[in-house]
């Protein structure tokens, strides 16, 4: 299948971050022309004055949790996770995980996200990663380990070898399928609810199997105040000290540093996953990001859970990174064009993807948004920055196509492989069911 985007405006993110109008031919799964020429093609798109740009990615995201949109708002992060989002995720069966995922899929192929890196529950992720496949989005996922720590309910809490050879198992079946589409990722939730033993011997099962690590770090004080308690140190600290702290890792939020863990950062070369909505509404803080960029460190961009946001909308991530940083560090810190960044080759490193997605090059990936320019919101267009009006101007409802593999997904705001009136449907009945089991 041959598909042309004829005449946008592409924002290609390459090496030159060009930025030309022209014409782009998608070949199977793989982006095969960029340029004036006019290739043959089984379909043209029409796309003259819109917006052609990567996929969106976003490193940091929580499929489990779309169904508890709403129901864990002004609290901190333990009460949170203790309170409202630990049982619930506990009373979760394989129905109302599955719709769980795909009403969030849902979303985020509805507002530009082609890759996320989603962090599962504990049980019945198996359905969860159906979800993805049949979606056809890409992800990398895993299944959430937990053997440890105060109040975690006895719904989640594991012992440490069936919390292993789970992930394992999963890995095995899922790692690699759906034309590489789908990613395994070992994900421990945070050190507070993992036993030492379990953290090492993800080390060691993330380098046999040449996977990626997702975990949680150095979110919330109290959160560091438990780790220093129980393991002696810093979280930072201690995840370099058993081996954890490594380019494979991908740690979320990151926004209680100090010097000495920044350095361990950006000597590992551990990618930092950014989600400022969530540390806003969670009152946790404001991450360090340019520091972290001035450094050299790999950052990217997540929407977080839909109870700590209340949406998965990357292009609110993009406008709140910038502005959150401005009043701390002057207006010129978090230009548009460094936070589109993030959210598209940024994303794309963290994951190890960077030779496949996050630009449009030849001989990249299909993963494709197109992005109409036609409301008011976004206009006047004329002589404006492409970039500005993706970081401060778009809202996820100007996305008028979504492409992945080359195959598209979302066309004209309707989905292609999910029927989007019998999952809003299905996740609240799920979501009634399981808040009768957990009140």
């Amino acid at each position: 299948m041959r598909i042309l985007f004829k005449g946008p405006t592409i924002v290609t993110m390459d090496s030159q971050e060009a930025i030309i109008k022209g014409n782009v031919l998608v070949e199977n799964n793989r982006i095969a022309y960029i340029g004036s020429n006019e290739p043959t093609a089984d379909r043209v798109i029409l796309a003259e004055g819109k917006l052609l740009i990567p996929g969106l990615i976003q490193t940091h995201v929580h499929l489990s949790q779309t169904l508890f949109r709403g129901q864990a708002d002004d609290l901190e992060l333990l009460d949170w996770l203790k309170k409202r989002i630990w049982p619930l995720e506990g009373a979760h069966d394989e129905e109302s995980l599955y719709q769980s995922a795909l009403l969030g899929i849902s979303e985020l192929l509805l507002g530009g996200t082609t890759t996320l890196v989603d962090m599962q529950t504990v049980h019945h992720t198996d359905a969860a990663i159906h979800a993805i496949a049949e979606s056809g989005i890409r992800a990398t996922t895993g299944k959430v380990m937990m053997d440890h720590g105060e109040e975690v309910p006895g719904t989640l809490i594991q012992s440490t070898n069936d919390a292993i050879q789970e992930s394992v198992d999963l890995l095995e079946k899922w790692h690699g399928k759906e034309n590489g589409r789908i990613q395994y990722a070992f994900t421990p939730r945070f050190v507070v609810s993992c036993t030492e033993d379990l953290l090492k011997e993800v080390v060691k099962l993330s380098s046999k199997y040449g996977v990626r690590v997702h975990t949680h770090a150095s979110e919330n004080k109290g959160e560091i105040e438990i780790v220093e308690r129980e393991r002696g140190m810093r979280n930072v600290l201690y995840l370099d000290h058993i081996g954890m702290a490594a380019p494979n890792l991908i740690l979320t939020h990151c926004i209680w540093l100090n010097d000495q863990e920044m350095e361990i950062l950006q000597k590992r070369d551990v990618k930092v996953a950014h989600c400022p909505t969530c540390n806003i509404k969670l009152a946790s803080g404001i991450a360090p990001i340019p520091e972290m960029l001035k450094r050299g460190i790999t950052v990217s961009l997540g929407a977080d859970g839909a109870p700590c946001n209340n949406n998965l909308d990357i292009f609110q991530e993009m406008k709140m990174a910038a502005l959150i940083q401005k009043p701390l560090h002057g207006p010129t810190v978090m230009p548009a064009r460094e936070v589109f960044k993030l959210a598209t080759l940024g994303g794309a490193r963290a994951m190890g993807l960077e030779n496949d997605i996050g630009s449009i090059e030849v001989g990249k990936k299909a993963d494709l948004v197109l992005i109409s320019l036609d409301e008011p919101h976004v206009n006047p267009v004329d002589g404006v920055d492409p970039y500005s009006l993706l970081v401060y101007s778009v809202r996820s409802s100007d996305v008028c196509l979504t492409m992945v593999d080359g195959k598209i997904l979302m066309e004209n705001r309707e989905l292609k492989t999910i029927d989007k009136d019998a999952v809003v449907k299905k996740s609240n009945i799920s979501r009634v069911r399981l808040d009768k089991l957990t009140k």
